[in-house]
């Protein structure tokens, strides 16, 4: 049985960045993960991590076998 996918990754983007989210001229976020996949994601899936400096920190996103999203959080 396939076991879901972990994928680690740093995101770095400033308030402004993240604002061209709710301006409609952005929609998903594009990262480069460790193991060198690009990955791209519905922007909303980091928007609880928004702070008034933006969103930075290093992630893991889990996704099924499936590839379909199912959590994200922030690593210390």
């Amino acid at each position: 049985m396939p076991q879901h996918q972990f994928i680690r990754f740093a995101l770095a983007l400033s308030y402004d960045q993240y604002l061209k989210v709710y301006q409609g001229m952005a929609k998903n976020v594009s990262v480069v993960a460790d193991d060198g996949r690009r990955v791209a994601f519905p922007a909303g899936k980091v928007q609880t991590f928004l702070t008034n400096q933006g969103i930075n920190g290093y992630f893991e996103m889990e996704l099924t076998p499936e590839n379909k999203f199912v959590s994200i959080k922030k690593l210390n």
